[in-house]
């Protein structure tokens, strides 16, 4: 595993992501490395001899940069709604190093302290997410998503060999759910066990009502020539 600290030359960047306006990514790279991950492509742009999952590039300026940013913006627009912030496109906010690194909470702080009035979204497979509890209940409005691919840990393990098991996720959710948390499932990808099996599909469903997410997302398994 190979950790390079690096500083960022922006921090807040427009989305070309679906329900997102602006992604922040604190880190370059996952250390979870799950096999489908789209953003190993995206990865080898920088990393090129480098396999996904062994690398972390870590924003060291983050924070500082985020609020130089949030201050720019307001001063050009007159407002402290920039739409709907998302973490992250290209890695986990919650991947195991954040614990010591804390960009992305320092990230949250600085939204926090600039009083956002627009909607932060976070999709983690971590359930180090709880620890952020009290920065969420401090943001007009958040939303917080959990990547399931499975009810069963064995074979979310198979394609996430590094990321913390789903039931863990599960119980994260309920956990953010009792807090009065918005939260929802990003079902994705719908791996090849699920296809055509109704049955499955709806126990994923029943399971997440039961613990309080009222909002699901999929997003089937994308292919290249090379898979």
């Amino acid at each position: 595993m190979k950790i390079n600290f690096i500083k960022a030359k922006t921090i807040l960047v427009k989305s070309k992501l679906p329900a997102s306006d602006r992604v922040i990514n604190p880190y370059n790279g996952c250390l979870f490395g799950c096999m489908y991950c789209y953003a190993a492509q995206i990865g080898r742009w920088k990393h090129p001899d480098e396999e996904w999952g062994s690398y972390l590039d870590v924003k060291i300026n983050a924070a500082e940069l985020l609020k130089n940013e949030l201050k720019k913006l307001y001063k050009r627009l007159k407002t402290r709604n920039f739409g709907s912030i998302f973490f992250s496109s290209v890695t986990d906010p919650y991947l195991g190093l954040e614990s010591k690194y804390q960009l992305t909470r320092k990230c949250l702080g600085v939204l926090v302290d600039f009083n956002y009035q627009g909607e932060v979204s976070i999709l983690t497979k971590s359930p180090l997410v709880l620890r952020d509890v009290d920065f969420f209940k401090k943001i007009k409005k958040t939303e917080i998503g959990m990547t399931i691919t499975s009810l069963n840990d064995q074979v979310s393990r198979f394609l996430e060999v590094k990321a913390p098991a789903v039931s863990l996720r599960f119980q994260a959710l309920e956990k953010l759910s009792k807090e009065g948390l918005s939260t929802y499932a990003f079902v994705g990808p719908i791996l090849p066990y699920l296809v055509n099996k109704e049955k499955e599909i709806k126990n994923i469903l029943d399971k997440l009502e039961s613990i309080g997410v009222k909002k699901v997302w999929f997003e089937h398994l994308n292919l290249n020539k090379k898979n």
